[in-house]
């Protein structure tokens, strides 16, 4: 992809989606996943964000299938 192409479709994706920041109580619920859980710290951020903002699920195959961590259900779409 071009430098141009990627800076356009970045343009578009912030037109059409939010950008969500850390807070201090998604950073310690994060920690939270990754102790109660023993998610990688990249999914525990994953699972912080769809607990905060209330998601009831998360499509990922990186996550054990059918299992609810906190209120977030996970599906694997591959499955």
């Amino acid at each position: 992809m071009s430098l141009t192409d990627a800076s356009r479709e970045a343009e578009e994706l912030l037109i059409q989606f939010p950008i969500l920041y850390p807070s201090t109580q998604m950073f310690r619920t994060a920690l939270r996943g990754v102790a109660a859980y023993g998610l990688s710290w990249f999914d525990a951020h994953i699972w912080a964000y769809a607990e905060h903002f209330g998601l009831s699920e998360i499509i990922s195959e990186d996550f054990a299938h059918g299992r609810f961590y906190g209120s977030v259900r996970v599906r694997n779409p591959f499955l």
